[in-house]
């Protein structure tokens, strides 16, 4: 399978996901353990002191890293997440780009860097999953 043709089947699988779609994620790119997503920040997107909510920064994070371990077509499920806020967020966009780290016949491993407008880093997201048998 060509790339365009596997990332078209990505993105049509990932429309399923509904809450990222609600928020407003949006998946520029995937294939053969990685991922690129990006956010568009809104007014909804904001906590109570102005600032991206740690949820949504979390949420695109999430998004990029299961279409990373999932871009081989074999379901997986996370296991394990956890996210560290570095910085605010500059700008009125995000992104986050997945990277596998390790990939066994079980477990697989991905580095998430969010980072915003400037292409500062402002969040760093690390994420294990268990790879099922099936396929998606």
């Amino acid at each position: 399978m060509n790339d365009e043709i596997a990332m078209k089947s990505i993105q049509a699988f990932f429309r399923k996901d509904l809450f990222a779609g609600f928020v407003g994620i949006e998946l520029i790119e995937a294939g053969e353990g990685r991922a690129r997503a990006r956010l568009t920040i809104s007014d909804h997107h904001r906590n109570g002191l102005g600032l991206v909510h740690g949820g949504a920064i979390f949420t695109l994070a999430d998004l990029a890293f299961a279409a990373a371990v999932n871009s081989r077509g074999r379901a997986a499920v996370a296991i394990h997440c956890s996210i560290s806020y570095l910085k605010a967020a500059a700008g009125d966009v995000l992104f986050a780009e997945a990277e596998e780290v390790s990939c066994g016949p079980k477990i697989a491993a991905y580095t998430i860097r969010i980072t915003d407008a400037s292409g500062e880093i402002i969040s760093r997201f690390e994420g294990m999953a268990y790879r099922k048998k099936e396929h998606w």
